[in-house]
């Protein structure tokens, strides 16, 4: 005779399957209503024992046993039959097992028949199978990894025996949690038992009556109320609530053999919580501004106080982040910070090469590729090292080198020099950004709602994904691919070179060669030695003034195709290394390091295969030689002599643009960034953030160097790569979200490395361009995920039945969902129309103007369904408002009406509290707690329980 564990639990149900070889899948526990009404009538009847001190299993069932006996349920001389069965041998399914549970429930007792023999005999032979020290197989289980700290085990034991007339039940909760050996897979400690033996014929109906309670033992309501149960009626309490919360499946419509998956996200407890304990209880569940649903945003807290006080909003960022600022390097030690660090460093090495060259051309290269490099280096480390946000990573923007191509233009034309003007308007703007940090300007940032954050964030992604898939096509016009080649012509496609049209042994030139209609005369002895026209390359040929004749010197083979290979793949791959942590491939170690590296991996995955073929796809250029583009300026700009003495002062007034330009990047960044899904608990620094700025400004304007703001998709995209989550969790529940793992380093380093990249050249020369164009449209492409306006994008293609159960669609119409959604995509429309334009310079004065659109359109939706479609834009008499409804709450003026008001996010309904006694007598089902047992139960058929 032994106990053989057939279940387990922790989240979800997990079954030995028949053939005994390996667990199940988890699922959701699907109980019969029967069951759970057996279950009740055995806490009702049985032997319930809280606060049991004990420390050893035969303590646990001799006291159990005689407790029985003293009041008559259990017959003196079948003590040491019970005991024997009890302290059985207990067998676990450890083949191949990843031990996921904490109530190993469904313990059955198979037994051919019961043996007879003395007291003593069955003690000594029982003790003999029952060791209170943990087994080698328990130590060595793997699943205790799994297990979350301080975790207690439930004990289910049903079954059936021969030698009793009617059930033995017991509930037991131990007064401290004790190991009982081998009585549990993993050598966990044990607090609560829960035995059931019963007679002949009924195993069926005890194995059961075990899931029951091992499901309730794994509900987190039911599990808090068996922990604090003074009594029976506590525990029956619970049941009660239980039941008011089932969910019953008609027999004829549901085949109880279908096990049902485990759900992405589980509903939260505390409403039922909130409702036993006679708390406030909320409305459906449905609050706006609940995690994960349509409201969110970023609180208003002390970050965003208007403090009146000079610097006193950049003071209170300074006390606020300075007793973190040693955590913030101490808490980078961890695998992904290193994942982190090469995908930022490498997006960014990507953005300041191209923004680079395309200052290059808009300002003839006063500002180039490496004054980029060094700028992006210096701005992004004291940022990172000194910023109150220091996940936000700065970069050139589109907006400033629309900015840099004008100023440029308009300097040239009027005989100005241009980086000394430029270093007047940055003097101005940075000058202008401090007179914002010491009024404490930054707090009207809350009023950048998720219509301003999405329209600004939205623009941004699709700036990537559209220069990701521009440039792509500017390869492939450069190397371009022949589509009228036919293979039966191969014959015909070569290429050659040819001598110029009139070759003769003299240096004599007839007419300019330049004007190409004059005759003139090559030397043949300035070719190569033993060189013939034929033997010459293409670059040769035309350094040479040769001709290139043939249908193949046009078409590159191949290239433009192998580009878009790698393009395609590294986004391809990106996206589904990414996803990887849910697949249900490779242990869960493997999974998520996987999902940390999956860019870096990508990157090395098609760089290697670029490397394989051999094709001669572009690669990436970094400078190096130290020194500045132009050879007509120096690393620092004078401020004096180079322009009229006016100048300096006109400056004040394209300043004023650069200000908005920096103050409306930077901030709304900061908003995204600090937004409470992302669940930072270090602070925000808005205005620490903008002084910053407004240094780091006065330094590149000193030094010739492109001016930094917060760049949107690369700061989400370093905020992602930091994602934490459970490092345990139950089977078949979904890692919960933990946090950012908030710290300086990885920024310092990716723009440390970013300075050094002038000294590795020889390493990055290897990597191909549309390698990194692929992680641009990655980056574009992840920075929209969770975004509600892309949901909302696609509801306009659904028909209505096949929407998902979105909150804000339960409450706002749906026509006004697309109206909304209409309003987003026009602003959006003109937002790109603008940027496309030479009117790009305002830019930042149209973003501004996304928040007079947004107040505008208080006036077409109610605060109800703003609530739910995006923020509510605080007023000044707000928290009046609020204090005046709380008054007229306690004077009991406001009633359960409230709810289909206005402003459903700034009052509670009154709640119902039901305390605990009257749960105890009237349970919400029945007039009686008799009410639910009209059905006889397998107990009332016999003696006693």
């Amino acid at each position: 005779m032994e106990w053989k564990e057939t279940a387990r639990w922790i989240k979800f149900e997990e079954k030995v399957e028949k053939g005994g070889e390996r667990w199940s899948k988890p699922h959701v526990a699907t109980l019969s209503l029967h069951s759970l009404f057996e279950l009740r009538t055995c806490i009702e009847k049985g032997t319930i024992m809280l606060d049991m001190e004990a420390s050893t299993l035969p303590q646990v069932v001799e006291m159990i046993t005689d407790n029985q006996i003293e009041i008559g349920q259990l017959k003196a001389e079948l003590k040491d039959k019970v005991m024997y069965t009890l302290l059985r041998k207990h067998r676990h399914q450890t083949k191949k097992s990843n031990l996921r549970s904490l109530a190993d429930i469904g313990k059955t007792v198979s037994s051919a028949n019961s043996p007879t023999t003395t007291h003593r005999n069955l003690t000594s032979s029982s003790l003999n199978d029952i060791s209170d020290k943990p087994e080698k197989e328990q130590l060595r289980n793997k699943f205790m990894k799994k297990l979350p700290r301080d975790a207690e085990a439930s004990n289910v034991l049903v079954g059936e025996v021969d030698f009793l007339d009617s059930p033995f039940v017991a509930f037991v909760r131990l007064q401290q949690a004790v190991m009982l050996g081998a009585l549990t897979e993993v050598p966990v400690p044990t607090r609560f038992l829960f035995i059931l033996l019963g007679p002949k014929g009924k195993a069926k109906s005890y194995h059961e009556i075990g899931r029951a309670i091992a499901t309730l033992m794994s509900d987190e309501v039911f599990h808090d109320i068996a922990y604090k149960a003074k009594d029976r009626e506590d525990l029956l309490a619970g049941i009660d609530e239980f039941l008011d919360e089932v969910i019953v499946l008609p027999p004829g419509e549901w085949d109880p053999a279908i096990r049902i998956e485990p759900p992405k996200s589980l509903p939260s407890s505390d409403k039922r919580k909130n409702m036993y304990a006679g708390g406030d209880s909320q409305m459906n569940g449905d609050m706006p501004h609940d995690g994960g649903h349509g409201g969110g945003g970023h609180a208003a807290g002390d970050e965003l106080k208007k403090t009146g006080k000079f610097c006193g909003g950049l003071l209170l960022d300074i006390k606020r982040k300075a007793p973190f600022f040693v955590s913030d390097f101490t808490d980078v030690f961890h695998i992904q910070a290193l994942s982190a660090i090469l995908f930022i460093y490498l997006g960014t090495v990507t953005n300041a090469i191209t923004f680079g060259g395309l200052l290059g051309d808009a300002t003839e290269n006063m500002q180039g590729v490496l004054e980029s490099f060094l700028g992006t280096a210096i701005t992004g480390g004291v940022f990172c090292l000194l910023s109150g946000q220091p996940l936000t990573i700065l970069s050139s923007t589109g907006p400033v080198l629309v900015f840099e191509r004008l100023l440029f233009n308009f300097s040239r034309d009027n005989a100005f020099d241009y980086l000394e003007f430029r270093l007047w308007i940055g003097l101005w703007s940075a000058f202008y950004c401090l007179v914002l940090v010491a009024t404490d300007a930054s707090y009207l940032v809350q009023y950048f709602t998720r219509f301003t954050e999405e329209g600004f964030s939205c623009l941004i992604s699709f700036i990537f994904i559209y220069d990701a898939f521009k440039k792509m096509l500017k390869l492939s016009h450069h190397y371009p691919i022949n589509a009228e080649f036919k293979t039966d012509y191969v014959t015909q496609y070569d290429c050659l070179c040819m001598a110029p049209a009139i070759l003769e042994n003299t240096t004599d030139i007839i007419g300019d060669p330049l004007e190409g209609t004059s005759v003139w005369y090559w030397n043949n002895t300035d070719l190569p030695l033993n060189a013939t026209w034929s033997s010459l390359s293409k670059t040769e040929c035309l350094k040479y003034n040769g001709e290139l004749v043939g249908k193949a010197c046009e078409f590159v083979p191949d290239i433009s195709l192998m580009s878009f290979i790698l393009f395609f793949g590294t986004y391809t791959c990106s996206m589904c290394l990414k996803k990887f942590k849910t697949s249900p491939f490779f242990p869960t170690t493997v999974r998520k390091l996987i999902s940390d590296f999956a860019i870096i991996l990508a990157i090395f995955i098609f760089c290697g295969v670029d490397m394989l073929i051999g094709v001669d796809t572009p690669k990436l250029i970094v400078p190096t030689e130290f020194k500045p583009t132009s050879p007509n300026r120096g690393w620092f700009v004078p401020p004096f002599g180079g322009n009229p003495w006016w100048v300096y002062l006109a400056s004040a007034l394209p300043a004023l643009l650069v200000t908005i330009l920096v103050f409306m990047d930077q901030q709304i960044t900061a908003v995204i960034v600090n937004r409470k899904e992302h669940m930072l608990k270090k602070g925000a620094g808005y205005h620490l953030d903008l002084f910053w700025v407004a240094v780091l400004l006065i330094v590149c304007s000193f030094m010739g160097l492109p001016w930094y703001v917060a760049a949107t998709v690369i700061s989400i995209a370093h905020v992602d790569s930091l994602k934490m989550e459970t490092e345990t969790s139950a089977p078949g529940e979904q890692p919960k979200f933990l946090g950012v793992r908030e710290q300086r380093v990885t920024g310092v380093v990716v723009f440390i490395l970013t300075g050094l990249s002038v000294f590795m050249s020889p390493i990055l020369k290897f990597i191909p361009m549309p390698v990194l164009y692929g992680v641009f449209l990655y980056m574009g492409v992840a920075s929209l995920n969770g975004v509600q306006f892309m949901d909302r994008l696609k509801l306009l293609l659904m028909p209505a039945k096949h929407q998902p159960d979105l909150v804000y669609l339960r409450h706002v119409p749906l026509r006004k969902v697309h109206l909304f959604t209409f309003i987003q995509i026009l602003c959006l429309a003109l937002l790109w129309i603008l940027k496309s334009t030479v009117a790009a310079i305002v830019f930042p004065v149209m973003i501004l103007a996304l928040v007079a659109v947004r107040k505008a359109m208080d006036y077409m939706f109610s605060q109800h369904e703003l609530s739910f479609l995006d923020d509510v834009i605080p007023e000044k008499d707000k928290k009046k408002k609020e204090d005046e409804k709380k008054k007229k709450k306690k004077r009991g003026s406001i009633d359960s009406d409230a709810e289909d008001s206005d402003y459903p996010y700034s009052e509670k309904v009154p709640s119902i509290k039901i305390p605990m006694d009257m749960m105890e007598q009237e349970p919400f089902l029945g007039d009686k707690a008799s009410d639910r047992e009209k059905s006889p139960s397998f107990l009332d058929r016999h003696t006693s329980c």
